[in-house]
Protein backbone atom coordinates (compact mmCIF):
# COMPACT_ATOMS: atom_id res chain seq x y z
CA UNK A 1 0.00 0.00 0.00
CA UNK A 2 3.03 2.54 0.52
CA UNK A 3 4.52 1.63 -2.63
CA UNK A 4 0.93 2.77 -4.45
CA UNK A 5 0.98 6.13 -2.31
CA UNK A 6 4.80 6.44 -3.54
CA UNK A 7 4.48 5.40 -7.03
CA UNK A 8 0.98 8.30 -6.87
CA UNK A 9 2.61 10.92 -5.78
CA UNK A 10 5.44 10.72 -8.10
CA UNK A 11 3.09 10.30 -11.19
CA UNK A 12 1.15 13.33 -9.57
CA UNK A 13 4.37 15.45 -9.26
CA UNK A 14 4.56 16.96 -12.66
CA UNK A 15 1.29 17.89 -13.21
CA UNK A 16 1.54 19.70 -9.95
CA UNK A 17 4.37 21.37 -10.95
CA UNK A 18 3.06 22.39 -14.37
CA UNK A 19 -0.35 23.43 -12.65
CA UNK A 20 1.16 25.69 -10.24
CA UNK A 21 3.82 27.09 -12.66
CA UNK A 22 0.91 27.99 -15.20
CA UNK A 23 -1.24 29.37 -12.00
CA UNK A 24 2.04 31.86 -11.51
CA UNK A 25 2.78 32.68 -14.75
CA UNK A 26 -1.24 33.89 -14.58
CA UNK A 27 -0.67 35.61 -11.02
CA UNK A 28 2.01 37.79 -12.61
CA UNK A 29 0.41 38.34 -16.10
CA UNK A 30 -2.99 38.11 -16.56
CA UNK A 31 -4.33 39.24 -13.57
CA UNK A 32 -2.14 41.90 -12.84
CA UNK A 33 -3.28 43.61 -16.21
CA UNK A 34 -6.85 42.48 -15.67
CA UNK A 35 -6.87 44.18 -12.33
CA UNK A 36 -7.17 42.18 -8.93
CA UNK A 37 -11.23 42.31 -7.81
CA UNK A 38 -11.56 38.65 -6.73
CA UNK A 39 -14.62 38.07 -4.75
CA UNK A 40 -12.99 35.79 -2.61
CA UNK A 41 -10.22 35.41 0.11
CA UNK A 42 -7.76 33.40 -0.71
CA UNK A 43 -7.96 34.64 -4.83
CA UNK A 44 -9.26 31.99 -7.05
CA UNK A 45 -5.56 31.28 -8.07
CA UNK A 46 -4.56 30.71 -4.86
CA UNK A 47 -7.38 28.83 -3.58
CA UNK A 48 -6.59 26.49 -6.63
CA UNK A 49 -2.43 26.64 -5.96
CA UNK A 50 -3.32 25.78 -2.83
CA UNK A 51 -5.57 23.21 -3.34
CA UNK A 52 -3.69 21.23 -6.36
CA UNK A 53 -0.68 21.42 -3.47
CA UNK A 54 -2.56 19.51 -0.72
CA UNK A 55 -5.04 17.21 -2.80
CA UNK A 56 -3.17 16.69 -5.84
CA UNK A 57 -4.00 17.64 -9.56
CA UNK A 58 -7.13 16.16 -10.13
CA UNK A 59 -9.07 16.71 -6.97
CA UNK A 60 -7.46 19.94 -6.54
CA UNK A 61 -8.10 21.15 -10.23
CA UNK A 62 -11.82 20.26 -9.62
CA UNK A 63 -12.04 21.99 -6.46
CA UNK A 64 -10.22 25.34 -7.79
CA UNK A 65 -13.00 24.30 -11.14
CA UNK A 66 -16.00 24.53 -8.60
CA UNK A 67 -14.70 27.79 -6.80
CA UNK A 68 -13.89 29.36 -10.11
CA UNK A 69 -17.48 28.46 -10.74
CA UNK A 70 -18.91 30.36 -7.57
CA UNK A 71 -16.90 33.51 -8.39
CA UNK A 72 -19.68 35.17 -10.47
CA UNK A 73 -22.75 37.58 -10.17
CA UNK A 74 -24.93 36.13 -7.72
CA UNK A 75 -22.38 33.67 -6.25
CA UNK A 76 -20.34 33.40 -2.99
CA UNK A 77 -17.92 35.93 -1.49
CA UNK A 78 -15.42 36.28 1.36
CA UNK A 79 -13.20 33.94 3.15
CA UNK A 80 -13.44 30.46 1.91
CA UNK A 81 -10.54 28.41 2.44
CA UNK A 82 -9.03 25.43 0.89
CA UNK A 83 -10.62 21.98 2.98
CA UNK A 84 -8.37 20.48 5.39
CA UNK A 85 -9.15 17.16 4.09
CA UNK A 86 -11.18 15.93 0.83
CA UNK A 87 -15.21 15.60 1.03
CA UNK A 88 -15.97 12.05 2.50
CA UNK A 89 -18.21 11.04 -0.83
CA UNK A 90 -15.48 12.37 -2.93
CA UNK A 91 -14.23 9.42 -5.53
CA UNK A 92 -12.29 9.99 -8.61
CA UNK A 93 -14.23 8.49 -11.30
CA UNK A 94 -17.04 11.35 -9.59
CA UNK A 95 -14.73 14.28 -9.93
CA UNK A 96 -17.57 16.93 -9.72
CA UNK A 97 -17.76 15.83 -6.28
CA UNK A 98 -14.86 17.08 -5.09
CA UNK A 99 -15.60 20.35 -5.15
CA UNK A 100 -18.33 23.00 -3.34
CA UNK A 101 -20.57 23.95 -6.21
CA UNK A 102 -22.99 26.24 -4.71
Amino acid sequence: MELLRRLGFLLDLPFKLVAVGLITIYRYTLSAIAGRACRHLPTCSEFTRDAIWRFGFWAGGWMGAARLFRCRPGGSHGYDPVPEEKPQNARWYLPWTYGRWK
